[in-house]
């Protein structure tokens, strides 16, 4: 087996090759990788590495709440009749899913509860949960707030 030799990712360049390596050892086998093998290590590192370098370099938003749903439907197969329950009927799952009507904080809980959506992907960058600019710049202006939202720069996105 050869020794893994495994960078931090700088370029662009960089990231690709690692892709593609991680790509080859993904492929390398029909069957599952023998985790004693070396491969495995190198396999976890690169993921790493990879994981890194992207949060770096592609700030992805929060999905639209409603593309969260559509997403979540579609890996479990569901229909719109399947998941009327969370929404309290056939009629208001068309209205939320087509944009008519926006979330309840109760369809916001169920959908958590039941179909494991992250809540933050089922309330984030919503026009509803938004401060008023004055008071936004009043809450901000707070010391405490400033030294937390400069630790996490995330929390306002």
């Amino acid at each position: 087996m050869k020794k893994i030799q495994a960078k931090i990712l700088k370029t662009q360049k960089n990231y690709d090759e690692a892709c593609k390596r991680i790509y080859q050892i993904i492929n390398s086998r029909s069957g599952p990788i023998d985790p004693s093998n070396l491969m495995v290590e190198e396999l976890e590192l690169l993921s790493l590495l990879v994981e890194k370098y992207e949060q770096e370099h592609y700030q992805l938003g929060a999905p639209n709440p409603i593309e969260a749903i559509k997403f979540r439907m579609d890996q479990m197969n569901l229909k719109q009749t399947d998941i009327a329950p969370l929404f309290g009927g056939k009629t208001r799952v068309s209205e939320i899913l087509n944009g008519r009507r926006p979330l309840t904080l109760k369809m916001v809980a169920l959908l958590n509860r039941y179909l494991g959506i992250p809540i933050e992907s089922l309330i984030k960058g919503s026009k509803q949960f938004e401060l008023a600019p004055e008071k936004e710049v009043e809450f901000l202006s707070h010391p405490s707030i400033k030294a937390y939202l400069n630790k996490n720069q995330e929390a306002l996105v």
